[in-house]
C-alpha cells in the first residue's frame, strides 16, 4: 500500500462512517510518518482502523470497504475496521498519534500510530510476518532501538506475556547491527 493509497482509504473510511477523524494502527500506519517507507514495509494491502468511542463502525468500516468488497475488488486494497482492544501499546500513544489529513479543507484525519508505538504493537503480536515487519523498521533506522526498549517498559502487559515479549524484542535487536 502507498501513502496514496492509505489516504485513499482514510477518506473512504471516514466517509462511510461519517466522521472527520480515525485511528490507524495496523503496519501501514508506518506510511504517516514515513510517507516513502521502503516497499519491504509496505506488503499489506490493508489498512487496520477505528473511530475511538464508536466500535461499532470499524463493522460499518469492514463491511463497506473491507475485505472482497467491490472496493477492495475494485482497488486492490482495503480497509480492515478493527477494534481498539486488538492492539497493546505504550502508555501515552495517543499524544503520539501521527495525522494524515485528508482532503480540503481537511475533510478526514487519519491518525496514525507512530513508529515506535507501531512496532511495540507489532511485537506483541508476534506473528511471523510482524517480526519481519519490526526488522525492516530496524534495518532502515525508522525506529530507534533504545526508544523501543523504553516504549515497551512503558507497555502493561499481561504477566503471561511479558517475558515473551521482551524476548522478541531483544531477538530483533541482537539481529540487527546497532
Amino acid at each position: 500500500m502507498t501513502r496514496g493509497e492509505l489516504e485513499h482509504v482514510i477518506r473512504a473510511a471516514g466517509a462511510i462512517a461519517d466522521v472527520r477523524e480515525l485511528v490507524v494502527i495496523g503496519s501501514q500506519a508506518v506510511l504517516g510518518a514515513h510517507p516513502t517507507a521502503p516497499p519491504e514495509l509496505l506488503g499489506s494491502m490493508e489498512a487496520d482502523v477505528f473511530v475511538e468511542g464508536s466500535p461499532e463502525l470499524s463493522e460499518t468500516i469492514d463491511g463497506a470497504i473491507g475485505e472482497g468488497s467491490t472496493f477492495h475488488r475494485t482497488f486492490g486494497y482495503h480497509a480492515h475496521g478493527v477494534g481498539e482492544e486488538t492492539a497493546t501499546l505504550p502508555a501515552g500513544w495517543r499524544d503520539r498519534l501521527v495525522p494524515v489529513a485528508v482532503g480540503e479543507p481537511p475533510a478526514v484525519v487519519g491518525r496514525c500510530l507512530e513508529p515506535h508505538d507501531l512496532a511495540i504493537r507489532t511485537i506483541v503480536a508476534g506473528r511471523p510476518h510482524d517480526l519481519a515487519f519490526v526488522a525492516g523498521l530496524l534495518r532502515h533506522r525508522l525506529v530507534d532501538r533504545r526508544t523501543l526498549a523504553a516504549r515497551l517498559d512503558a507497555t502493561e502487559l499481561p504477566p503471561d506475556l511479558a517475558e515473551p515479549v521482551r524476548g522478541r524484542l531483544a531477538r530483533l535487536l541482537a539481529a540487527e547491527p546497532a
